[in-house]
């Protein structure tokens, strides 16, 4: 299978619009606060000097092993600032690097042509263009781990070189376990276990070579925490993680939500990596299996995505971002089963290109309506953002038009065209109307006020939003622990209102926090009868 030869100019086309469509106003939104778990965690290990024991308000943090916290403290070290840009650059970096490692493995198997459209597909399919990679979260990275831990499978299975197979997937096991905990493992023994049954070579998982891969993992993650083990007991440690992997599975949510979700996963996932998994529609054929075989490296990618996949389709508890290590898998079977039924010009082929130029038409005319919107009046240079838009758009139609190269590499451009739209208007807009840029500017505004002053979260029950945590710990460079009883005379407490709807309190100040839309009370047991 062969697309048609792409000049090397698009591809410096493909970057100079992938760069802006990435950067603009990439730090403009609030943290989340997953986000802000991930980079309080990281801020607390420099303020606190321990960058071996995790915390969140200085109490130990069990839920995710702390690799992605050293990537964001070590860059953070490296540009001298913590903010939302800065924050989020890791994720760009680590999915140019996914990318990078796509083309570099679907070149080898199926050609330069193949992989760039993958790689275009990976970067512009919605769940990763208008979400992931915009958020500082550990998925992006975890998943270029765990993509990268199939290709070796195959390509050193397919050599024989068990040695390399089974050091090279172990090492990136154990950096898998080190941002994410027990997935990494899962999918490491799936891949293993099913593969080398497939393939008839379940033997060779009792030899040497694999007995060395496994001892590499455990010095690895056992020497850290062996570290760890030094300042804190490993117990609540190893039962978390468990429970952290265990909790979306049918043991929490029951037969009857655990079969709901078996009807409703294809459905729901087919929708968050659109448009390219419109392409599903061709499995729809009778000789499916027969045609997946034809080629090896096709029919690894499906099996691997198959055996794998059922964790998630059987767990009630999905996230779309659990799956990015999926994406290229999967595309690179639509794309192949796509060159079969071009050739057929089967109803599939015929309803993907009905698609497509639907696809063209909306990405091609949204931008007529921009100059129409006083909504966005306040953006600056609206009106020249939407022309210089505009006529990205018809030199990318227009080649479309004209040329027989291949139509998925300009509707990828399109794609990213309509992101950089999306920076300039709509995440400013959204920014605009978002109570969590209330919550960053309260808590940005407490945090320089009392800056002086010891500051704690007011026992267990005031649960603390992380995205609050982050900006006040960022700008008081203090760890703000928890209280269960008043401190020093001058501190000041953070107090959720109703979760102590009888305690005596004299409140200085207040801070906005952004689920439930609530207002938690900056305190003070000054002359209150807590003193």
């Amino acid at each position: 299978m062969k697309f048609s030869k792409l000049p090397i100019w698009l591809y410096g086309f493909f970057v100079v619009l992938l760069i802006p469509a990435l950067l603009i106003n990439l730090g403009l939104m609030t943290f989340i606060d997953d986000e802000g778990i991930r980079v309080l965690v990281a801020m607390e290990m420099d303020l606190s000097g321990n960058w071996i024991t995790p915390t969140l308000h200085g109490e130990f943090y069990y839920k995710k092993p702390p690799l992605f916290n050293w990537i964001l403290l070590g860059w953070f070290k490296v540009v001298g600032k913590v903010n939302e840009f800065t924050a989020r650059i890791p994720t760009i970096i680590a999915l140019l690097g996914y990318a990078g490692t796509v083309f570099y493995f679907y070149r080898k198997a199926l050609g330069k042509e193949f992989a760039f459209v993958q790689v275009i597909a990976l970067i512009t399919c919605g769940r990763i263009l208008f979400w992931d990679s915009m958020l500082a979260l550990i998925d992006i990275t975890f998943s270029w781990v765990v993509f990268t831990q199939f290709m070796v499978v195959y390509f050193a299975f397919a050599k024989k070189r068990w040695l390399q197979l089974f050091v090279i997937t172990y090492v990136l096991t154990a950096i898998g376990f080190m941002l994410k905990g027990l997935p990494a493992i899962v999918f490491q023994g799936i891949t293993l276990l099913a593969y080398f049954t497939f393939r008839g070579a379940f033997r060779q998982l009792f030899k040497w070579q694999h007995i060395v891969g496994g001892l590499i993992f455990i010095l690895i993650v056992g020497g850290y925490y062996g570290i760890y083990h030094q300042y804190n007991d490993l117990n609540n440690v190893f039962q978390t993680l468990f429970s952290e992997s265990s909790q979306r599975t049918v043991v929490n949510y029951g037969i009857r939500n655990t079969i709901l979700h078996v009807f409703t996963f294809p459905g729901e996932m087919t929708y968050h990596f659109l448009p390219w998994s419109f392409l599903i529609i061709y499995v729809l054929r009778w000789d499916i299996l027969e045609k997946l075989k034809a080629d090896p490296f096709i029919t690894f990618n499906a099996f691997i995505f198959l055996v794998n996949i059922l964790i998630y389709w059987t767990s009630p508890e999905v996230y779309p971002r659990y799956l990015l290590m999926f994406v290229p898998l999967i595309f690179s079977v639509l794309f192949y089963l796509h060159h079969l039924h071009k050739l057929e010009n089967s109803w599939q082929y015929k309803g993907v290109r009905l698609f497509f130029w639907v696809l063209v038409v909306i990405l091609t005319v949204g931008w007529l309506v921009i100059p129409f919107m006083d909504r966005l009046d306040f953006i600056h240079l609206k009106n020249m953002k939407a022309i210089l838009l505009g006529v990205l758009v018809v030199v990318i139609v227009s080649i479309f038009h004209r040329k027989d190269w291949n139509r998925f590499v300009l509707i990828g451009f399109l794609l990213l065209v309509f992101r950089i739209g999306f920076n300039f208007f709509v995440l400013p807009d959204r920014n605009a109307n978002d109570f969590g840029d209330l919550c960053r500017q309260s808590s940005l505004a407490i945090g320089q006020k009392y800056q002086d002053k010891p500051m704690y979260v007011w026992q267990f029950e005031t649960e603390m939003q992380m995205t609050n945590s982050t900006y006040l710990t960022d700008m008081r460079q203090s760890i703000i622990p928890v209280a269960t009883k008043p401190a020093e005379e001058e501190s000041v407490y953070i107090i959720d209102p109703d979760s102590f709807p009888e305690l005596s309190y004299t409140v200085v100040d207040s801070i906005y926090v952004r689920h439930g839309r609530k207002t938690y009370h900056i305190a003070s047991f000054t002359n209150s009868d807590n003193d």
